[in-house]
């Protein structure tokens, strides 16, 4: 897979702005916040949708999938993959691994009987079927009953909608996805109206409490991050503020132990685990660990989100001429305010950072911020926001897109490390 990784980038180094390879994942959660899989989206320009004729876009959907890897990018949870009508009545799919491969079909494909029969034979082999944007069509009900998941967009639809639609597939053994879900208001509504899976950002947006302060016990946290911002340590002191709280302790040292970092030796006390890593691996171990103390009670997706944006952030600063240990914290703490459930405007104060950077957090659209804005159009699948911050920072896109895809294989074992000391 990692050659692959390295021939796609050469090959794509060749390529114009309007032909870099785009890929983002997007989270599908339960009832509960929990993972349950991810829409992949892949493009092979800035446009949000495919381009040129229908044989390209198939080989180009196909292609990235096959180069980037489904099983890496979604921890072998369920894959969502836009398709073509080629790729389902050609069969070009069947190289993509059946187990965890939804076959998501788009709107505006024509429910003819050579589609409909390439889904039934794609069902039998094992694939699952989607429906991305339903609307009730008369034309589509031969796919509906073929169908296991039927998405619906939460902003296009109104409740009188979804209600007729539900009310329409009473009985049908079909697993209802709302996406675009921003907020908790409409993943409330969402589950009210009997929807089961939830596409969106909200888990991202919770309920802020007005003029809520840091709660005492997460004081120190944020004391231990002032204190790993400065260029050196003191040992002695930073030892007696990990120590003042044993659950922290108990964390960094499952997570210096853990795989991730392959030691060979086993750490059992802070001093040497500072000792045998070094500070700059250090300080990214403590603030995993610090991280997953300020999630507890939250969904482990704001966790995952916050790793991903933290290694991202860290790995393409070193093409940007940013420092990697600053932008790891920017694409860390970024998270905080869903972590926290405080608004950033009442978090920054306490933030260990610059003024820049505390006000590139605050959103304010300067070099610090240009990583981070880049990732948040890239979650989001805005492609040609992604585009535009390429052009205006002269990022190379192959090299920047190359840590993406490092920092969600790092997120996912830094989430795993964290998970064992939960």
């Amino acid at each position: 897979m990692q050659s692959l990784m390295a021939e796609s980038s050469m090959a794509a180094t060749a390529e114009p702005m309007d032909s870099i390879r785009y890929l983002a994942r997007q989270p599908i959660l339960d009832k509960r916040s929990r993972l349950y899989g991810y829409e992949l989206l892949f493009r092979m320009g800035p446009e949000t949708a495919f381009r040129g004729d229908g044989n390209q876009a198939t080989r180009s959907m196909i292609d990235n999938a096959v180069i980037f890897g489904l099983e890496r990018l979604t921890g072998s949870l369920p894959a969502f993959v836009n398709c073509t009508a080629e790729s389902l009545t050609r069969q070009l799919v069947q190289i993509l691994p059946p187990s965890i491969t939804v076959l998501e079909l788009l709107e505006d494909l024509e429910p003819t009987p050579a589609l409909i029969e390439a889904c039934r034979e794609l069902k039998a082999m094992g694939f699952r079927i989607a429906l991305d944007d339903f609307v009730w069509k008369a034309e589509w009900e031969p796919l509906v009953k073929l169908a296991d998941y039927i998405k619906v967009d939460f902003i296009k639809s109104d409740s009188a909608e979804r209600q007729d639609l539900l009310k329409r597939l009473h009985g049908l053994p079909v697993c209802l996805i709302a996406e675009k879900v921003e907020t908790q208001e409409d993943f409330k509504q969402a589950c009210k109206e009997g929807f089961s899976l939830f596409q969106g950002y909200y888990f991202c947006r919770p309920e802020l409490m007005k003029n809520r302060k840091i709660p005492a016990n997460h004081l120190s946290q944020i004391q231990l991050l002032k204190m790993m911002r400065q260029e050196t340590f003191d040992l002695a002191q930073l030892g007696e503020l990990v120590k003042r709280e044993p659950s922290l302790t108990h964390r960094l040292l499952r997570v210096v132990n853990s795989p991730i970092y392959a030691l060979r030796q086993e750490v059992d006390s802070i001093e040497l685990a500072l000792i045998v890593v070094g500070e700059e691996t250090f300080r990214r171990i403590a603030s995993v660990a610090i991280a997953s103390e300020l999630n507890s009670g939250q969904t482990a997706e704001i966790l995952r989100v916050a790793f991903v944006r933290a290694r991202f952030c860290e790995l393409a600063a070193r093409c940007c001429k940013l420092e990697p240990a600053e932008q790891f914290l920017v694409g860390l703490l970024s998270m905080f305010p869903a972590m926290l459930r405080i608004s950033m405007e009442d978090l920054a104060p306490s933030l260990p950072l610059r003024e820049e950077v505390r006000l590139a957090l605050m959103g304010k659209a300067n070099q610090e911020r240009s990583l981070l804005r880049w990732l948040e159009c890239h979650e989001c699948g805005d492609w040609i926001g992604c585009d535009e911050l390429f052009r205006c920072n002269c990022f190379n896109p192959e090299k920047i897109l190359q840590c993406y895809v490092d920092a969600v294989v790092w997120a996912e074992a830094a989430l795993s490390s964290a998970a064992l000391t939960a």
